[in-house]
Formats: C-alpha cells, sequence, structure tokens
C-alpha cells in the first residue's frame, strides 16, 4: 500500500477480487463524485484492497450503502492505520488508537481479523487468527469490546496488511457482508455438476434478503436455465424446487435430469423463448456482455420472467465502463420498472452477476 503515517485516517476500506482494485478505485470515485463528496482512491494492483481516502467519509459512507456496491467484497469506514507495530507487543498500539472511539455507552460488539484475500495478505492468516486470540480479550479488558458478541453493535475490523502494518475500521451489520473478508464459505457438493454451481448459490445468497427468498424462490415455481449444459445452475434450482427447462444443445448430467423437475429442451439458449410466462430465468453464457445485456432486457421487457439472474463476461480493459455501459444498456431496453442489484461475486471470475425483479413483485 501507499506509504501512509500512522495516524488516526478517514476514509472507507473496500475488498475486492484480486486484480479488480482498479475497477473498484474507479467505482469509488465516480461514486463519490455522483455526489459531491470529495476524496481520492489509493490502492496497489494486485493487493486485493482499495483506500479512498476523504474528510467526509461519515456522509460518504452513508451515501454509498455497500449493496450497491458492484466491485467491493466488504465496506467498512476507516479508523486508523498503524505502521511500524512491534512484534513484541502489537496490542498497546492498537487500544492506544481505539481510545477515542469509544465510551461507557458506545463499544464494539465483535472483533473481526482479516487480511487481504490476495498473493501477499494471504500467508498472513496465521498471524491474524492468533493476535485475535489475544487482542480479543484485552480489548474486552480495556472495555472497547463487549463481553460477548453484540450484533446489534458496530463491529471493529482489524485488517493485517503486513506483520508491522494494520488498519482499523468499522462496520455495522446493515449495510456490510457478514462474512470475514466478505467472503461466504460455500462447500461444493458432491452432486453438483459443476463448480458453476456455487455462482448461483452465492448470488442467491447475496443478491436476495432472507424474506425475498422465502418469497420468491419457492417450490414449484417454474424457471429457464439459458445455456445450462452440464447443468450446474439447473442443479442448484431443482435444489429449491423448482421445476426447470434446460435449454442447450449440449448434454446434462444425468442425475439432473433424473430429479424429475427438469426438461431437457435442445435448442440454442440464446434464441428460445417460453411459451408461457416464467417464474424466473437464469444464464451463465459465454457472450459478450452487451449481447447478453439485450437479451436480458428483452426477457424482461416482454415479460417472459419475472425475475432473473444472470451473468455479464468482463473484457479484459476498461471493465467499469464496460458494466456501466451495460447496465444502462440493459436498464433501457427492459423498458419497464425493474429492481437491480449487481455484484462481484466471490465465486466470479473475470465477470459481475446481475439479479433483476420486476418493480413490486419481489
Amino acid at each position: 500500500m501507499a506509504n501512509w503515517a500512522g495516524r488516526i485516517i478517514n476514509g472507507l476500506l473496500c475488498y475486492c477480487r484480486q486484480g479488480f482494485e482498479p475497477e473498484l478505485a474507479g467505482e469509488l470515485s465516480e461514486r463519490a463524485a455522483r455526489i459531491g463528496i470529495a476524496g481520492y482512491a489509493r490502492t496497489e494492483r494486485d493487493s486485493g484492497v482499495v483506500v479512498f481516502f476523504s474528510e467526509d467519509a461519515i456522509a460518504l459512507d452513508h451515501a454509498l450503502p455497500f449493496s450497491q456496491l458492484i466491485f467491493a467484497r466488504q465496506k467498512l469506514r476507516l479508523l486508523a492505520e498503524l505502521r511500524g507495530l512491534n512484534p513484541a507487543d502489537r496490542i498497546a498500539p492498537m487500544l492506544e488508537a481505539l481510545a477515542g472511539y469509544v465510551s461507557e455507552t458506545l463499544r464494539f460488539g465483535e472483533l473481526v481479523m482479516e487480511h487481504p484475500d490476495s498473493d501477499a495478505g494471504k500467508p498472513l492468516a496465521g498471524l491474524a487468527r492468533s493476535l485475535g486470540n489475544a487482542l480479543r480479550p484485552a480489548l474486552r479488558k480495556a472495555g472497547v469490546l463487549t463481553a460477548k458478541d453484540n450484533p446489534s453493535l458496530p463491529r471493529l475490523h482489524v485488517c493485517l496488511l503486513a506483520g508491522d502494518h494494520a488498519l482499523l475500521a468499522r462496520s455495522v451489520a446493515a449495510d456490510s457482508a457478514p462474512w470475514p473478508l466478505g467472503i461466504p464459505r460455500l462447500r461444493m457438493h458432491a452432486d453438483a455438476p459443476s463448480r458453476s454451481a456455487l455462482k448461483l448459490e452465492e448470488a442467491l445468497l447475496v443478491l436476495l434478503t432472507d424474506e425475498e427468498r422465502k418469497k420468491i424462490l419457492r417450490e414449484g415455481m417454474r424457471a429457464a436455465d439459458l445455456g445450462a449444459a452440464p447443468g450446474g445452475w439447473t442443479w442448484v434450482l431443482t435444489r429449491h424446487g423448482l421445476r426447470v427447462q434446460s435449454v442447450d444443445n449440449g448434454p446434462l448430467r444425468q442425475h439432473v435430469l433424473d430429479s424429475g423437475l427438469v426438461e431437457h429442451l435442445r435448442a440454442d439458449g440464446f434464441a428460445w423463448q417460453p411459451q408461457h410466462p416464467l417464474d424466473w430465468m437464469v444464464c451463465d453464457m459465454v457472450e459478450q456482455p452487451r449481447r447478453v445485456a439485450e437479451r436480458m432486457a428483452t426477457w424482461l421487457r416482454e415479460g417472459w420472467c419475472r425475475h432473473a439472474i444472470f451473468n455479464l463476461k468482463l473484457p479484459m480493459k476498461k471493465r467499469w465502463q464496460e458494466t456501466q455501459l451495460c447496465l444502462d444498456l440493459f436498464a433501457q431496453q427492459a423498458q419497464k420498472p425493474l429492481t437491480v442489484r449487481a455484484k462481484q461475486l466471490y465465486h466470479d471470475r473475470e465477470e459481475i452477476t446481475v439479479l433483476a425483479m420486476q418493480a413490486g413483485r419481489s
């Protein structure tokens, strides 16, 4: 990271997929400019971390909801930076830095120890774990942390950038990811036809609320999976009890077909359209992102589905710009009010996942 002095700092700390720091920095910079809040982003390529400095950090934090950030896995408000930490005592400087943020009526409800999800950051996992075990009781003794975890209070995050370098930040449950590093730990099922199943599982977990999942992802609903082979996304939908028309000229795994919930239609998923309106359409086809955006817009505009999840495969350059262009194109061509959420998920690669729902129909 850049050479910041050890001090109290104002701004946001965000995590992202390694290699997508320029996209996240561009997104934060542009979104801040749109709402008239001054600031600037600093990062290093492949660090997995972006810091956005702003003297109006509290206003910026409130004006940029985590749910609206596409390339951020996590959004935190910075408190302090500590450099030159002595391995013999990393805890005392942290307690000193946090002294101005707590009182008898304001404490942190949980400590989250983290490190960047990057080649340089992953070796710090052991240190983060052991330091957390020592720091947690010290914070409680000092009155910084509640005696037991309290999810209704802000969380304290300690992000280790190196053995002698840490960022201190805070989050609230309603405006951040609930998982350390912003990464949901999903298990690959033995029956899953492909690892792409994890993408849809994560999308349903991250892009929908608990209430929405109960309401619009119900047993007996009907769905289409465009470009379904070998059946990863179809398999996820059947696990929720949906009846699926799987559209692909390629083969599906036999155990997916044996569920009794799947109709395999050998056709071009990009050209196919349903005979009757469906509850869901999902699509993970490898195609130009603008072409995908246009086709997905047609599905919503024509009323062929009420809810959709699809992936946009991004180019190697100008990925933030292409993301904006595709989402704008989708919204324009859908020609109706929609709720749209987009995120680069942990299980995504050079792509983003988009959820679109007819407004008022969720």
